[in-house]
């Protein structure tokens, strides 16, 4: 009859007794004939988990990767990435039918162009005042704005001529998300709510550029007033200046930095360079992984226009300046991916920063349980990114692991090698 084993949710009230060294070599042992090496039985055993007492069964990091790998196909076939791309595009939409909304019931509510006068004196109003007092000019009546009828049809005519310009401006516009961002941005809206809605999304966009080195800083970058995008600035210059001398191996003064700039950072602000170098490197390549797994088309058009918003905030070259010095120091080769998203559920482009950070944390977890896998080294597991990812109990089976481990050292079967 085979063996069966129970599983039971995991709500974190369970105990689960934890294996006594007999126990453990018992389990081991068929491994260990087989292969005559403990190290390699063990590994075994890490990898597929272990019978405990009272017919419990820890995961081993088989089934922890085999979960976290389901976790990453369901994101996979759940979203569709390119839609954070088409928000950007039906942002443009409407607030060009806006603005074209506009301009077309501001010259439908213009009077039509005259018909043309024959030449000659009129009536006989021609001389001597108003009935409110308006002296005559030129044998013409001036209305209550002190304009003539001449006068009224030319401001009406070149206010006409003004919105036929703007509807030309807008019919001119290129059919890419990119090129009508361009076009946009020296356009002066008559809709008050379209110009929102563009700066609205100028900012968003910036935004997302900005995530690729501060995503602590969001809350700060939203609340920024126009004055205040100098001292931003400032501050990239800064640190600029002090990853370049990390770079030369002099001393890149963070205190100092930090000091002048530490209230940037948020609620939880770096407390070393190496922190801050890592957070920038796991921002900067949830930034590429994001363009890297779009569309080549939409992957450029994006790519554009957030060098565009980068440009107009004066801030273009220092963030290129920016990303050389972090790929120096903390090259994300390691941490780049394409995903392959095949879902239909959309996504803004705040959504889709967010579901890069959660893929970016998959590959990372991955790594660390595919390392101890093979080398049955437990100790480069981050368990507080394990717990974040993948659950408490999935925590709670690479503690029992750990505890395996350690019980077997203290009993003086097995010793690690990197220990003297």
């Amino acid at each position: 009859m085979p063996t069966r084993f129970r599983y039971t949710q995991w709500d974190g009230t369970q105990e689960i007794a934890g294996p006594d060294p007999e126990q453990v070599l018992e389990q081991v042992s068929e491994d260990l004939l087989n292969f005559g090496d403990l190290q390699q039985a063990l590994r075994n055993m890490l990898q597929r988990g272990m019978r405990m007492t009272g017919g419990d069964r820890t995961q081993g990091l088989r089934d922890l990767l085999q979960q976290l790998r389901q976790e990453r196909r369901d994101n996979l076939e759940r979203f569709d990435l390119s839609s954070a791309f088409d928000d950007i595009q039906q942002q443009l939409d409407e607030i060009v039918d806006l603005e074209r909304g506009t301009l077309d019931d501001r010259i439908d509510q213009l009077p039509p162009p005259p018909a043309p006068r024959e030449d000659g004196p009129e009536s006989g109003e021609q001389q001597g005042e108003q009935p409110g007092g308006q002296p005559q000019a030129g044998g013409q009546q001036r209305d209550e704005s002190g304009l003539t009828e001449e006068e009224r049809e030319r401001l009406t005519e070149a206010m006409r001529q003004l919105l036929e310009r703007k509807q030309q401006q807008l019919d001119d516009l290129p059919d890419n998300a990119a090129g009508q961002m361009k076009g946009l941005q020296p356009y002066e809206f008559e809709n008050p709510e379209a110009a929102q809605k563009y700066q609205e999304l100028v900012e968003q966009l910036r935004q997302s550029m900005m995530n690729q080195f501060f995503s602590q800083m969001q809350q700060t970058m939203q609340e920024m007033s126009p004055g205040d995008m100098s001292r931003m600035q400032e501050m990239i210059r800064d640190l600029n200046d002090m990853l370049e001398r990390a770079r030369m191996g002099e001393d890149p003064r963070f205190d100092e930095f930090m000091q002048k700039h530490g209230d940037m950072f948020g609620d939880d602000p770096p407390q070393s360079l190496e922190e801050l170098l890592e957070q920038m490197q796991r921002q900067g390549a949830q930034m590429q992984n994001l363009l890297d797994s779009m569309p080549a088309d939409m992957r450029n058009q994006l790519g554009e226009m957030m060098q565009q918003m980068m440009d107009q905030a004066g801030l273009g070259q220092e963030l290129a300046r920016l990303a050389a010095n972090v790929e120096a120091l903390a090259p994300t080769r390691d941490m780049r991916n394409q995903y392959p998203f095949r879902g239909d559920e959309p996504l803004d482009m705040q959504a889709a920063m967010g579901l890069m950070d959660e893929m970016g944390r998959f590959d990372e977890v991955e790594r660390m349980l595919e390392q101890a896998a093979y080398s049955g080294d437990l100790s480069n597991i981050d368990l507080d990114l394990v717990e974040e990812v993948l659950g408490a109990e999935a925590r709670e089976a690479i503690e029992q692991l750990v505890q395996m481990m350690q019980e077997l050292e203290d009993q003086g079967l097995l010793r690690r090698k990197n220990k003297s």
